[in-house]
């Protein structure tokens, strides 16, 4: 006999699909949810095996203590290892300081936690030092998207729109691979007439799906997008009516645009200047059209510039604020878009609010009942604050993340790690970053706990408790309310997930992001299929001026059939009527193509660049323990080229040795023609010798703060 199914979501990326968990004979399983709209009951593999992380024999059940006499993590209680936390960071803040402690976050915090763990860094502890690996998704998107519209959300209209648009234009993005769910959107659009064009260095299976593929050389997407809107002026094809009615700063735009002729973007991306002709004529020849980017693009150190290109691109063509047309981004995270919403992002408040603004402070710090002067200004983005470790800061609470295997420089990152007084980590399973921790709390995940997250299209969800946590493990709350009570904050740091959403709404009421709308009463109504936000507790606007439309079945808006007001409905398509800026209009914003952080030499002769495979998910720290993801993606490889691996005499399967300015890694060799012969790539999933982010580069974008994960230059040698 089984259970009856818990409704909730996929604790991996940020589809957050749909799913059921029951328990049977086997222990917990996992049940489709066909109802739920954005998988419509499908699911990866990584959703699927889930629960096997749920079990005690790859998790962690206790608190760990390194012991000051034989240097190893041992088991302690609960209230030892609290104590020691508080302990240590007390310590350091009465020795440094308090922006001596730091706070390191995670994209796959709830919305509750992300917001608890901010108030928790800027009341208990007073410190401005806090950030989260989400700075290491889609800062970039955010920061373009912050420029052009005033407002960033992922996608600013569900993915239903997709497959009734005429032409896709999908940049950087694998969606076979890291959002299998995803493609059926793809698919839909290609059966209904649809144009999809993949830009991206290697033939994806996600490229192979589409009409056209752009391979352009990494780190040259800038000059790709700017490349098309030059041919856009070049044949008349822009939308002057929407420029004139819905933009400000076209001419700028125009003229950097007009830089970029077709011969000199070929001659830098090596896109060829027919296929730059094609992909502008499919883009303009639909009556609707979008540009979606993923990380190809973003994880550059121009990456805002990057993204804003294609923004730009959309609006001269009038793809933007009209139904089926727009620019978005494909989160990667579980919670990557509310877990920066909400508080744990270095320069901003809950509700999206800027840390900076007055206004903003007071909100904020009247819920908190604390005074606005108290609250410590903007710290250092999520690279800078690791690089500052053990130095600046000498004490870190890291909360969901494993920066020793996701950050870039790793190695340098361990070290900075290594070098700290005093490190605890919050997690699930003992990663890497834990292993060298001073204490190690074991915390509940997804299915043992209650919380909202917040997928890639501003859907609000509601994940459901379905199975009690092992003896020994509490939450993430519980850690920081005990923590807060032994610094002097008895109060204002609750436990119960449903109490601090409550008091989240209250902090993001007003805001861009905002939720005072949104309820676990709500989210728990029909389907569970969740609400856009923004969606505030009246019908009014907030800060953020953004479109709030909404039609009942017979076109009236706004009040139920007693002419009583009605509940805000979420706001699922954005800047339908203006734009977030304060005077409504887009902004197009002049951007020029200019080099990598590291471009190839004589030393250094070949690109690489990163990203993920089916069977693993980001760091790996979960999806290595479960045996039937590790059958299908064992270990790293490096994909190159045949003529790249003839020209090192290396066979297929054969170790190769990849070195850049910051480090070394070895891995075998998968020879494919599917890769441009001046590129290899490497998946990031896996510690030690096969560590992709040995290599990578933190030069960071001077906007969103971004590393660039994407590009650098390496050598290669037969191992």
């Amino acid at each position: 006999m089984h259970t009856e199914a818990t409704p909730t979501h996929c604790p991996y990326c940020a589809l957050q699909c749909g799913m059921g968990l029951a328990t049977g004979p086997g222990g917990v399983e996992v049940v489709e949810r066909p109802a739920f709209p954005v998988n419509g009951g499908a699911l990866c593999g990584k959703g699927r095996t889930a629960p096997a992380v749920l079990s005690s024999r790859v998790r962690l059940t206790e608190p760990l203590i390194r012991s000051h006499a034989t240097g190893r993590l041992e088991p302690a209680t609960w209230e030892e290892a609290v104590g020691r936390v508080a302990e240590g960071l007390s310590r350091t803040r009465t020795d440094h300081g308090a922006d001596a402690c730091g706070v390191f976050g995670g994209g796959g915090l709830t919305n509750e936690k992300a917001y608890a763990l901010g108030k928790f860094a800027r009341v208990a502890l007073g410190t401005s030092q806090i950030d989260y690996n989400g700075r290491f998704c889609m800062s970039s998107a955010a920061a373009a998207g912050q420029r052009a519209f005033g407002l960033d959300r992922g996608l600013p209209f569900p993915l239903e729109d997709i497959p009734r648009t005429g032409c896709v234009i999908l940049v950087g993005s694998n969606l076979a691979e890291t959002m299998p769910p995803a493609l059926r959107y793809l698919t839909e659009l290609k059966a209904n007439g649809g144009k999809l064009i993949v830009v991206d260095p290697r033939r994806t299976r996600t490229a192979e799906q589409a009409d056209l593929h752009l391979a352009p050389r990494p780190g040259t997407d800038l000059a790709l997008a700017l490349g098309l809107l030059h041919l856009v002026v070049a044949e008349g094809r822009t939308d002057e009516a929407f420029i004139e009615e819905r933009t400000s700063g076209w001419e700028a735009a125009r003229a950097a645009a007009m830089a970029h002729w077709p011969e000199y973007v070929e001659r830098i991306s090596g896109v060829p200047v027919p296929h730059l002709r094609d992909a502008m004529r499919m883009f303009c020849d639909a009556e609707a059209a979008m540009v979606l980017t993923a990380r190809g693009p973003e994880q550059q150190s121009k990456g805002t510039d990057t993204v804003g290109a294609w923004i730009n691109l959309c609006l001269a063509t009038g793809n933007a604020g009209r139904p089926l047309a727009g620019y978005g981004c494909l989160t990667g995270q579980g919670n990557g878009q509310g877990g920066r919403e909400h508080g744990q992002k270095a320069d901003q408040l809950p509700g999206y609010r800027k840390l900076t603004d007055p206004a903003a402070r007071a909100h904020v710090a009247g819920v908190w009942g604390v005074d606005p002067d108290s609250l410590p200004g903007p710290g250092r983005s999520a690279y800078e604050l690791l690089d500052a470790l053990g130095g600046d800061i000498k004490a870190l609470l890291l909360m969901g993340s494993n920066p020793v295997v996701s950050a870039p420089r790793a190695a340098h990152v361990e070290e900075r790690l290594r070098s700290l007084d005093f490190l605890a980590v919050a997690d699930v399973v003992l990663s890497e970053t834990a292993q060298l921790a001073d204490v190690v709390l074991p915390v509940t995940q997804w299915a043992e706990e209650t919380g909202t997250v917040t997928n890639l299209e501003g859907r609000v969800l509601l994940r459901r408790q379905a199975v009690s946590a092992p003896d020994g493990v509490r939450s993430d709350l519980d850690v920081l309310h005990g923590l807060a009570a032994l610094l002097g904050h008895e109060k204002g740091f609750p436990t119960d997930p449903e109490e601090v959403f409550e008091e989240l709404r209250r902090a993001s009421a007003g805001g861009v992001a905002d939720y005072s709308g949104i309820s676990y009463a709500r989210l728990n109504e029909g389907n569970g299929e969740g609400v856009f936000w923004p969606c505030p507790a009246d019908q009014g606007q907030g800060e953020g001026g953004h479109e709030g439309r909404h039609e009942d079945g017979d076109g009236e808006m706004g009040r139920g059939g007693d002419g009583v007001r009605a509940a805000h409905p979420g706001t699922p398509r954005l800047f339908l009527d203006r734009f977030a800026t304060e005077d409504g209009l887009a902004r197009f914003v002049p951007v020029t193509h200019r080099a990598a952080a590291e471009e190839p030499d004589a030393e250094y002769p070949v690109l690489l660049t990163t990203g993920r495979v089916l069977a693993q998910y980001q760091s790996g720290a979960q999806t290595r323990r479960v045996d039937e993801l590790n059958s299908a993606a064992p270990g790293p490889f490096v994909e190159l080229h045949p003529r790249l691996a003839a020209r090192l005499e290396v066979g297929d399967g054969e170790p190769v040795t990849v070195v850049s300015r910051r480090g070394r890694a070895v891995a075998p060799a998968r020879i494919t023609s599917a890769i441009r012969s001046d590129t290899v790539f490497m998946p990031f999933h896996w510690p030690g010798e096969g560590r992709a982010n040995s290599l990578t580069n933190p030069a960071l974008d001077p906007v969103s703060r971004m590393p660039e994960f994407k590009v650098c230059a390496v050598r290669l040698e037969r191992t």
